[in-house]
């Protein structure tokens, strides 16, 4: 018997698809791209996207709108669970032209998990896409997205700081190290990154404490971790950039 014919003619139109997977293991995919609109939704791992020359993390409790036709490049640093939301058609917020943190309230979390594992098309399942259509909303001053420099002679200085974002070197020691004049590297990183050296180093540290506070650091690790030697120092900073205590974030 055919079901859809009890139902009205839009419940039978899915707006969307929830695709689950209870454990991701670490490693990368190269650029790709996506015919539909999508929401990555990092339940418990910790993943990376890198797209248009800026490189966004996606920590437990926070999602990742990517764009139809968006290049991109996805890299699992903490093993978890992924939930991952396909847009049918045009559905979704349609301003939102570059990928985009999105804030996963528990409200949109319970809607993700019950549109996963309730998979029957229906009336209740058409209010519920709806709903969750409705309610995402971006993440506001966020610092889970950092500009990747291109110019060689400060990308060896945003490498070598993304992969130690401890790293005590000022910009005069870094200038030294990559052979240039400080206000050179200066004028470079605000022309490539549109901030300051010291901000972006800040930006880098603080999304790195993310992926520490995600694997379940406390926070006085994930300080000492990224180059603070004062918890206190390190929670004022993070609250300035994000608005929020870096304790929300701590796995468990």
């Amino acid at each position: 018997m055919r079901q859809v014919a009890i139902h009205d003619r839009h419940s039978a139109n899915p707006m969307l698809v929830v695709i689950g997977q209870p454990k991701v293991d670490p490693g990368s995919v190269g650029e790709h791209r996506h015919r539909r609109n999508m929401l990555c939704w990092s339940e418990s791992g910790t993943i990376a996207l890198h797209a248009a020359g800026r490189e966004w993390l996606v920590p437990p409790n926070q999602g990742l709108w990517i764009p139809a036709g968006i290049l991109h490049a996805v890299e699992v640093r903490q093993p978890g669970g992924v939930r991952v939301v396909v847009f049918v058609d045009d559905h979704g917020p349609g301003e939102w032209r570059e990928p985009t943190g999105v804030a996963i309230t528990p409200l949109v979390a319970e809607l993700i998990v019950h549109l996963d594992e309730n998979r029957q098309r229906g009336t209740l399942r058409h209010h519920a896409e709806s709903l969750l259509l409705g309610v995402l909303e971006p993440v506001p001053n966020t610092v889970f997205d950092v500009p990747i420099p291109t110019d060689d002679r400060i990308r060896g200085i945003a490498d070598a700081l993304i992969a130690n974002p401890a790293d005590p070197r000022d910009l005069d020691e870094w200038a030294f190290a990559v052979k240039a004049g400080v206000r050179t590297i200066s004028r470079l990183f605000t022309a490539e990154t549109g901030m300051t050296f010291a901000r972006w180093r800040t930006r880098v540290r603080m999304r790195a404490a993310v992926g520490h506070l995600a694997a379940g650091a406390s926070v006085g690790a994930a300080a000492r971790a990224v180059g603070y030697r004062k918890p206190a120092a390190f929670a004022e900073t993070f609250h300035r950039l994000t608005g929020q205590h870096p304790g929300i974030y701590r796995s468990g």
